[in-house]
């Protein structure tokens, strides 16, 4: 039992704790007074595959940490499906929704006193939230990764949610036909699970692995498969031990395990959006973190891994071919991780990779050998200049043209650049610009998944730029830029960009540049008005009232009372 509880319980007595009745009222007996209290936020949901199968997985954390002499009390947390709002106004409460997430959990485990929490979540904003949630707590506490989906088929192609979206920029541009599209539509998605690519998803899952707060091998389980259950129940066990042992995310999250995180990412080539998330992540665990650690990591560490959106192979392939301990024991071994970074289980990142191969296995080439990476280098960048002073985000690996400069198509909503993509008013050459979708002129910072699928669909990935203030999909491959700060709303200069200009995205020199004069940009700048804001109520106004910078993270409680 917390100690405030417990406190409140020896003060009042037996007879007149209110606290002890309505315990009993749960299922506590005398003897479960003097056990933890061991929350378990669940963010089941049937509004998502990535959420549809996390109920049963809740029931074996509450068996676990039962059968460890804890007392589980669930309780839930919300989730939203990025891929069924993806490209509508819904996608802007995508990013908000991981602060919800981490408000809930908060205000659940401490209004009752809990004294460790163990979350349950699968759709990518779950895992970010949680996390927060558990580093502001700082009570013992373990994340369970739902799962990921297993890919699905057609025509001999392994198939993801993305598959779908490309499928429509093919479709506009006469590649395919109604019926392939439909039939990619019907087959890319064939059950519960988080979307299988690396994806935001499952890049964080991998990281939380690798950071110590998720145990081993559980970031690249199938949802449907038995051993994702059995790890749910075991993890259970390992919270209460955790509990006894007072061992917190605190202890856990620091600087060097934040490395080991972000040398994972690299390695295995995930999202742009765990830039975002892991400024947010040090935020609330009081580590300092900033964007220029992420690129002071990306020159260091290779691209090790052959993993959808820009290779061949899904989560569950990685998974089969070592997961995510056989690529930290390959960083391990090379001084890319710290390996005295405590993990949950209480045994340290070299204890839990003793045992691991230090090449991995020549009868797969999911993960390359040390002597033969996809990219020597990482592939998240970032890229600074006149039109990102503060900073923005790329992946530059796999692109065919490192450098582009061409003329700005500029547009002020993600609606307004994918109906001229769809219509076929893009040509090669173009640098198209997405401005006011930043985290306060969005508000929410929606990710670009629908216009970047539709470039590639259309035949122009390899030859069109895209920059934005807004985010990308786990999904996104190709010369896109996101996350450009100080963000449009603001008045950065993205805003200033008028249609024709000359941009200049260089992924090898990290830049990116507005090829106009300074005395050009003060005079835009001093016309320049901002926008009225698109939301006046609700959850969307107060979000924008908060949230900060990209480059800070998108935090909603920077500063507030400093």
């Amino acid at each position: 039992m917390s100690e405030s509880l417990r406190s409140q319980v020896v003060t009042q007595g037996v007879q007149r704790s209110p606290n002890r009745a309505m315990l009993r009222a749960v299922g506590f007996s005398d003897e479960d007074f003097n056990k933890p209290i061991v929350g378990v936020a669940s963010a089941h949901s049937t509004i998502t595959p990535c959420n549809m199968g996390i109920a049963p997985l809740a029931v074996k954390a509450e068996a676990g940490i039962r059968a460890a002499g804890g007392m589980p009390q669930i309780f839930g947390t919300i989730t939203v499906s990025d891929g069924i709002s993806m490209g509508t106004e819904g996608m802007k409460y995508s990013l908000v929704s991981r602060d919800v997430i981490a408000d809930s959990i908060e205000t659940a485990c401490n209004a009752q006193s809990m004294d460790g929490v163990l979350a349950i979540g699968g759709c990518d904003k779950n895992m970010p939230g949680a996390m927060i949630a558990m580093a502001r707590m700082n009570i013992p506490a373990l994340f369970v990764y739902g799962g990921t989906i297993k890919p699905g088929h057609l025509d001999g192609e392994d198939l993801t949610v993305v598959s779908a979206f490309e499928a429509v920029g093919q479709y506009s541009a006469g590649r395919i036909d109604e019926v392939r599209l439909m039939s990619v539509e019907q087959n890319a998605c064939p059950g519960a699970g988080s979307c299988g690519g690396m994806y935001t998803a499952n890049t964080m899952s991998s990281a939380f692995e690798a950071m110590g707060m998720s145990l081993m091998y559980s970031s690249t389980m199938s949802a449907v498969d038995p051993e994702k259950a059995e790890n749910t129940e075991l993890a259970g066990k390992v919270l209460v031990e955790a509990i006894r042992k007072n061992l917190c995310p605190r202890d856990i999250i620091t600087r060097q395990s934040i490395e080991n995180a972000i040398a994972v990412v690299m390695a295995v080539g995930g999202s742009t959006n765990a830039v975002l998330h892991f400024l947010a992540i040090a935020h609330s665990a009081g580590v300092e973190w900033t964007l220029d650690d992420f690129e002071r990591i990306r020159q260091r560490v290779p691209v090790l891994c052959d993993l959808k959106p820009s290779g061949r192979y899904v989560a569950t392939d990685l998974h089969r071919a070592g997961g995510i301990p056989q690529v930290m024991k390959m960083l391990l071994n090379h001084g890319l991780l710290h390996g005295d970074c405590i993990t949950i289980t209480g045994d340290t990142i070299a204890e839990r990779l003793k045992d691991i191969p230090d090449e991995p296995r020549a009868d797969q080439d999911v993960i390359r050998p040390w002597s033969n990476p996809m990219y020597a280098a990482g592939h998240l960048a970032i890229l600074k200049g006149n039109l990102a002073t503060e900073g923005a985000v790329a992946k530059i690996t796999g692109v065919k043209l490192p450098k582009i400069t061409g003329p700005a198509r500029v547009y002020n909503s993600e609606e307004e650049c994918l109906t001229a993509i769809l219509a076929n008013k893009i040509n090669a050459g173009d640098v198209l610009v997405i401005r006011y979708e930043g985290p306060k002129g969005g508000p929410g910072m929606r990710e670009m998944l629908a216009p970047t699928s539709a470039i590639i669909g259309a035949g122009l990935g390899d030859s069109v730029g895209l920059i934005t203030d807004g985010r990308f999909s786990g999904g996104t491959y190709g010369m896109v830029v996101g996350h450009v700060a100080p963000e449009a709303y603001v008045g950065g200069t993205i805003a200033l960009v008028q249609e024709g200009d000359s941009i200049t995205i260089d992924a090898d020199a990290r830049l990116l540049q507005l090829n106009v004069s300074d005395e050009e940009l003060d005079r835009r700048r001093a016309q320049w008005q901002p926008p009225q804001p698109r939301y006046t109520k609700g959850v969307l106004a107060k979000y924008a009232t908060l949230v900060s910078s990209s480059s800070k993270g998108a935090v909603t409680d920077l500063g507030l009372f400093e």
